[in-house]
């Protein structure tokens, strides 16, 4: 039988926008309680509003970067006594910057992709996840990437963090034998959100490109494999899901129409 959502705490990071953004709307069709997270205060705050107005959703706004230890610990640590027992956790937040050689690639560009895909992932599980085994009860959802099992031209670094995530959703599902504590580790191949305009900083035309001819995976299509994962019964573990759009094989294979 179907787990239920109704008046479950989910905190989502990255949900300002694409598939935290997406999540948060499924969720709280659901009826759960929804800790938004996220640098943008003000895309949270219009979020925010669309759910009350549409689902009379409670939600609490936490406005932060993961790539800041100290920021998500006092953000975290300091939840009121109502938001402090937290259900689920989605690990969304992440980024990737351009595609230069990984030798010629700016280091800035690295330690963004590092400090947010692996380190903010660790942070903010770090805070969570034990409120979660002490209550004897969660979900830890983190999105990863085909990119952790083929890397490509230009994307080494980034897979590498990817790759970094599937091993730290296994390595958990380890530390966690013996408590009822689940992990699922979502790996979609080609999303339309924001990712690629932010990849190429803002270039419009050329994030564009990377899904001309082809019909990609919407941020609703991954929010809804992390529903179904989160409502399985609590003997079942999702450990993975591995989606890619039916125009997609493999990282390098996308069949494009000509337009």
């Amino acid at each position: 039988m179907a787990l239920s959502l109704n008046n479950q705490c989910v905190l989502i990071t990255g949900a300002s926008s694409g598939i935290g953004q997406s999540c948060a709307r499924l969720l709280a069709q659901a009826g759960a309680r929804l800790i938004l997270a996220a640098r943008r205060k003000e895309k949270l705050k219009t979020l925010s509003d669309e759910l009350q107005e549409k689902y009379q959703t409670q939600t609490l706004l936490l406005c932060v970067d993961v790539q800041e230890r100290q920021t998500v610990t006092t953000a975290l640590e300091g939840l009121p006594a109502a938001w402090k027992s937290i259900d689920v956790l989605i690990n969304n937040a992440g980024l990737s910057r351009g595609l230069e050689k990984q030798y010629e690639s700016p280091v800035q560009d690295w330690e963004e992709m590092i400090d947010t895909n692996m380190k903010g992932l660790l942070y903010v599980t770090r805070a969570v996840v034990p409120g979660m085994v002490a209550r004897g009860r969660g979900h830890v959802v983190n999105i990863g990437s085909i990119a952790a099992r083929q890397t490509y031209t230009g994307g080494s670094v980034y897979c590498a963090t990817k790759a970094a995530v599937k091993s730290l959703s296994e390595g958990l599902k380890i530390d966690l034998l013996g408590t009822p504590v689940r992990v699922t580790n979502i790996e979609p191949g080609l999303v339309e959100t924001e990712f690629s305009n932010v990849r190429f900083r803002g270039d419009d035309h050329r994030a564009n490109s990377v899904y001309t001819g082809m019909t990609p995976l919407t941020p609703d299509d991954i929010a809804d494999t992390i529903v179904f994962a989160v409502t399985r019964p609590a003997h079942v573990n999702i450990s993975e899901i591995f989606v890619m759009p039916t125009d997609q094989s493999s990282v390098t294979h996308v069949h494009r129409r000509t337009v």
